[in-house]
């Protein structure tokens, strides 16, 4: 299978209705203003020396709403991009949009004009919370929008958010089920962040809206990643993109930011994965304080957590001393366990297993 990448082209606030309560492009986007059609070309040739040649390229349109864009300038965008798709040097276009700016006669548009990926700024699909974040449209709007698109034949992609005005756990909990019913080809998520000069940062200063702490926001992201893993739906981001603009000081007033945001919630995947195999060590009378844990080389870092996060909890939790880890010839997402002293391991699980496992209740 082909590598994919993105060549991503920001139009901040292009075609945005309205401000939305949590969003202020100037704050979190790479450029304040979106790029003449004409200039494309500026930003994918340097691109695209970066990127093997057999890879899968998809130019990509973020930080607004393109179908909201005045039509002839999403057909000059569209247009522009016509020599890259017949070349064969770019193979498709992406494009981000809301729900509610969908429609047969835009698709039409889009499809004519190579668009292969449309993502969907959801957000929520609970009416309560798309009310109390200002979004303007219903969860009745997504579904209409995600089945015509799914009748285009685009793939679908769908982005939500988690920590918004009037959400809780059971709201990201119903938001994450209901996208497992629409079973788009992949799923963005992000933690709901406090910028400076949005509507939201009004509501933190009046008190009226507190924003999730790190470890709540990471636990609810870890529940709702199982679940999409389960369903075998890709999660292909979870957290901000941690630009240069965004981490300025004062841009950033509160929330669960974390550059590496999507590391820490695989890390806390693999703390639970492993659970099942220390008590299965413990379970057929191994010594207690002696074991050893396998992953794959690329996984190292997700076992062992944050400042060993994961080694000191599995040691106070389950009465161990050290925890060498090992490196083995196992799958990506596989751990293994062993004695102390041994080579191979004794016993491993996968992350198929392990969520067959939590799909089930054990």
């Amino acid at each position: 299978m082909k590598k994919h990448y993105n060549i991503p082209v920001f139009i901040p606030h292009a075609g945005c209705p309205f401000q939305c309560l949590y969003c202020n492009q100037n704050k979190i986007a790479t450029q304040n203003s979106a790029p003449y059609p004409e200039h494309l070309s500026y930003i994918i040739e340097p691109a695209l020396h970066t990127i093997p040649a057999d890879a899968e390229i998809e130019v990509a349109f973020f930080g607004g709403n393109f179908t909201s864009l005045p039509a002839n300038l999403q057909s000059e965008y569209l247009n522009a991009m016509a020599d890259y798709l017949s070349s064969e040097r770019v193979s498709g276009i992406r494009i981000s949009t809301r729900p509610d700016a969908i429609s047969a006669p835009i698709l039409n548009r889009l499809a004519q004009g190579g668009v292969t990926t449309i993502e969907l700024g959801v957000q929520s699909l609970h009416d309560e919370v798309l009310k109390a974040s200002s979004r303007g449209y219903y969860a009745e709007d997504v579904f209409t929008a995600c089945e015509l698109i799914k009748q285009y034949n685009f793939k679908l992609g769908i982005q939500l958010m988690i920590g918004l005005p009037g959400s809780t756990y059971y709201h990201e909990l119903y938001s994450t089920q209901n996208t497992i019913k629409i079973n788009p080809d992949m799923v963005r998520i992000y933690p709901t962040l406090v910028i400076e000069d949005t509507g939201l940062h009004h509501m933190y200063l009046r008190n009226t809206y507190q924003p999730l702490s790190l470890d709540e926001a990471i636990e609810t992201v870890l529940q709702m990643y199982m679940q999409f893993q389960i369903a075998h739906i890709p999660v292909i981001r979870m957290g901000l993109h941690p630009g240069e603009e965004l981490r300025q000081p004062g841009n950033i007033i509160a929330g669960p930011f974390h550059p590496a945001f999507g590391e820490l919630v695989e890390q806390a995947l693999f703390k639970q994965q492993a659970e099942p195999l220390l008590l299965w060590y413990k379970e057929h009378g191994h010594a207690s304080g002696n074991v050893k844990l396998y992953v794959n080389p690329r996984d190292i870092s997700k076992l062992v957590g944050n400042k060993r996060a994961n080694i000191f909890w599995w040691q106070s939790n389950y009465d161990l001393k050290v925890i060498p880890v090992g490196i083995d010839q196992l799958s990506q997402n596989e751990i293994g366990v062993s004695t102390f002293d041994d080579n191979s391991p004794l016993k491993t699980i996968t992350r198929e297993e392990f969520l067959s496992l939590v799909n089930t209740g054990q």
